[in-house]
């Protein structure tokens, strides 16, 4: 009996994960009863026994004290980056609860090569299985649709968290003429504060709530996605951007995104250089790239199909 954290389930980040992922999920499987939300550091204590010869699942990287066959996805280490607020706090959960279950279930998935790697090195231990399988795409995110035609444009998707280095770019964009940004976020408010900051907040047009099909219209109409990211586990924004024809701007050092842009990018070498990244914007306003076919791997069936292999064997 598989009991399925249904918890995380929702629209973005991990959410987003969980949503498409558990319903494609090929064996059988009950939701977990269990209540708060599993990104709470206390969130292990909620499960101390389980029915017999049950084990559980979790799309999120929470796990529990059961000693029971649990299975849980890493996406990323970014909560033990020096960005990380309270990063001693996840730091001490991580060393005490879940390298010591991942240890003991000697098995991990995540989803991508670059998160593979890390946690390879991070659990240090041999006898651990790390299993990437990977992300999907929404059927939306492809070359041909509509697309936004509101003049020049670069776009953001993402956060305001320290790690996704927004600043940098707003930055650069005082430094650019004629143009704007397109900024798709949830903290609308947090957002056009921020813009207003760097002096740029008449050309930022912050969005949210958006469908897959207006996102991708504003994919495909933009002249490059920006991704500042300094850490990213995998960064679906950037496939999602590549598989409707629009590059991706991205600091060189983020390798989930190196990974994933495949030479479909352009490569910024300092992450905090605000006069590179606003050549590179120059550059790429000057002569943009033409729209070329991407061959997507990244597929929510494939991803579903490979966990639930997984899940079977363990």
């Amino acid at each position: 009996m598989i009991l399925a954290d249904t918890r995380w389930s929702g629209v973005h980040g991990i959410g987003r994960y969980a949503s498409e992922v558990l319903p494609r999920l090929s064996v059988e499987w009950s939701a977990l009863e269990v209540g708060g939300r599993p990104s709470q550091p206390q969130d292990f204590l909620r499960v101390r026994r389980a029915p017999r010869g049950a084990s559980i699942y979790s799309p999120g990287y929470n796990g529990f004290i059961a000693r029971i066959p649990q299975v849980v996805t890493i996406h990323d280490l970014i909560h033990l980056h020096p960005t990380t607020p309270r990063r001693s706090v996840y730091a001490a959960h991580y060393a005490t609860v879940l390298r010591p279950l991942v240890r003991r279930n000697r098995l991990v998935l995540t989803v991508s090569e670059t998160s593979k790697r890390v946690i390879e090195e991070w659990v240090n231990d041999d006898r651990v299985r790390v299993v990437n399988a990977g992300n999907g795409l929404s059927a939306a995110f492809r070359i041909h649709g509509p697309s936004e035609a509101a003049g020049p444009y670069f776009l953001y998707v993402g956060n305001l968290r320290a790690h996704k280095n927004l600043d940098v770019v707003l930055k650069a964009l005082a430094q650019t003429d004629d143009c704007r940004l397109v900024v798709v976020m949830n903290d609308r408010d947090g957002a056009i504060r921020r813009a207003a900051e760097f002096g740029v907040a008449e050309r930022v047009d912050v969005r949210s709530g958006l469908t897959d099909d207006a996102l991708a219209a504003l994919y495909r109409g933009a002249v490059a996605t920006v991704f500042p990211s300094l850490v990213e586990g995998f960064g679906l924004p950037a496939a999602e951007s590549i598989a409707c024809g629009t590059p991706v701007i991205f600091w060189e050092g983020c390798e989930s995104i190196a990974e994933i842009s495949r030479g479909q990018g352009v490569s910024i070498a300092d992450a905090h250089d605000d006069l590179e990244w606003a050549r590179a914007l120059s550059a790429t306003l000057a002569d943009r790239p033409q729209a070329s076919e991407f061959a997507a791997e990244y597929s929510w069936d494939k991803t579903a199909d490979l966990v639930s292999t997984t899940l079977r064997e363990r």
